[in-house]
């Protein structure tokens, strides 16, 4: 079946924390109260979708004009190599245009993949980690 993708579905909590379990991005998935807050306050949602089953989710922040945090991407672990994670950062592009910039933190096993999509590795970036 084709990958079909969306801007105007929000998953429900359950199966956001059932991509994330199983793509191995490292997600407060234990509190689903977290999660659905997440989602609720993020303005970018793109989903990726085989039939009715979620297999890609990307979760951002942005103004659409001048910057877009891209918390989350993650794929199912069965779907990933597939394209499937270059397509949601390519529809997130999209919906903020060619105006604004693009920034993500990486999670440490996926550093090699995001220069292979056109990202440019920074080294001008600071954060204060989260404390719980």
């Amino acid at each position: 079946m084709a990958i079909t993708y969306q801007t105007t579905v929000i998953p429900t909590t359950a199966e956001i924390i059932d991509v994330y379990n199983s793509s191995g991005l490292k997600r407060p998935t234990n509190d689903a109260h977290r999660i659905a807050k997440m989602y609720a306050n993020s303005n970018l949602v793109v989903t990726a979708w085989d039939g009715d089953l979620l297999v890609g989710v990307a979760r951002s922040l942005t103004d659409f004009c001048y910057a877009c945090y891209l918390s989350d991407l993650a794929v199912r672990l069965e779907y990933q190599e597939q394209g499937i994670g270059k397509e949601l950062v390519r529809f997130t592009k999209q919906e903020i245009t060619e105006q604004s910039m693009l920034l993500l933190l990486s999670a440490p096993t996926a550093m090699e993949y995001y220069p292979k999509i056109g990202m440019d590795k920074l080294d001008n970036a600071f954060m204060f980690k989260r404390e719980k």
